[in-house]
């Protein structure tokens, strides 16, 4: 058996355990979109285009197409976080695993796998209800889905790579309210880079979201000026989710093999 036929293997068990825990996905990856629409875009972007702004696209659109990443973003490290702890701690189906011909590598593998398969429908659903909501078109809105899926891939790479640090699930929450939370509100997801404080700029650009956020707004608003995006490079964006991805794998399944192998 190949190395893919392993990992397809245990794809397919992670399929088989979501199809007994969707329902707790439910609001993340479903209501959460709606809700956010039309309290951030239709709601307060109505008052925002009333406004003064300088954006030059409704607010709507400015922020469906931040939330499309951002939302990436969040799927993407739910599935390197908890998922991850309970194969290792909680479940141990990670130490059972490796009594079969997967090894650490093919585990890390699988989950990436499901993880592009159900970042995949959790966007493509995203997309759909901002077509609906009138904040995009549906061929840019399809557009942005690669570079969101790549977005939440390399959260769920690094994350699984910390996560297989950690002793207990106690720094999980912590993770999200310290990390996942800010990064929603300093990486141009609900307002543009520029209006932050300059000395907190630089830091911006440093974040994985800021790139992904810029890469889904440079596809799907091809015509955005500076109020909306920055002139740093599409190739750029592309470079640096690229390199945290194959990062965060590689680190993945070393830390996972020093974890689990007696």
């Amino acid at each position: 058996m190949t190395t893919l036929a392993r990992s397809l293997r245990f794809a397919e068990s992670e399929v088989i355990a979501y199809r007994r825990t969707w329902r707790g996905t439910v609001i993340t990856s479903f209501v959460n979109p709606v809700l956010f629409l039309a309290a951030m875009g239709a709601g307060l972007g109505s008052l925002v285009d009333d406004g003064a702004g300088e954006l030059g696209i409704s607010y709507l659109a400015f922020v469906a197409t931040g939330l499309l990443a951002a939302s990436a973003m969040q799927n993407g490290a739910g599935d390197g976080s908890f998922p991850v702890m309970a194969g290792i701690l909680w479940r141990k189906n990670f130490h059972g695993t490796i009594t079969t011909p997967i090894g650490p590598a093919e585990i890390i593998y699988g989950r990436l796998i499901w993880g592009l398969a159900r970042l995949t429908f959790v966007l493509v659903v995203f997309a759909v209800i901002a077509v609906a909501f009138g904040a995009i078109d549906l061929g840019p809105a399809l557009l942005a889905i690669p570079p969101a899926v790549l977005t939440g891939l390399a959260f769920t790479t690094c994350i699984t790579a910390w996560t297989l640090t950690q002793e207990d699930g106690r720094s999980l929450s912590t993770l999200f309210r310290f990390l996942i939370v800010p990064l929603f509100l300093f990486s141009g997801t609900f307002f543009p880079i520029s209006q932050l404080p300059d000395y907190i700029e630089p830091i911006a650009y440093a974040t994985p979201l800021f790139h992904g956020v810029e890469l889904v707004r440079k596809i799907t608003l091809p015509g955005a000026d500076g109020s909306i995006v920055t002139g740093i490079p599409l190739w750029a964006h592309l470079v640096y989710l690229v390199a945290m991805l194959l990062i965060g794998l590689y680190l993945s399944i070393r830390l996972l093999d020093r974890r689990i192998r007696p």
